[in-house]
């Protein structure tokens, strides 16, 4: 299973590089505790979306689409007790 980092703790040790131009990417890691492939890929990523780099849970690509995905959640689970209430008239109609 793989290890979750927090956002603040990715933008800290992308600072931490930017901080230390004397250290290469595998002496941060080893400071750091992160894998090499997982902490270069921080630093691409921040290098291309910048202060966008860490959005957190969900990785949306906007916040439309962060709220595209929790009405589209919202509608199924409403789908979902509807389906319930119907199961439950038809057993109690009997």
């Amino acid at each position: 299973m793989s290890r979750q980092y927090e956002k603040e703790f990715k933008e800290n040790a992308v600072q931490y590089h930017h901080d230390h131009p004397e250290l290469t990417i595998k002496e941060c890691t080893e400071k750091l505790g992160v894998p090499y492939d997982t902490y270069h890929g921080w630093l691409n990523s921040y290098k291309y979306k910048g202060e966008n780099a860490f959005r957190g849970s969900g990785n949306y690509s906007s916040d439309e689409a962060k709220e595209i995905a929790r009405l589209k959640r919202e509608l199924r689970d409403t789908q979902d007790a509807l389906e319930i209430l119907k199961k439950a008239i038809g057993i109690l109609g009997k």
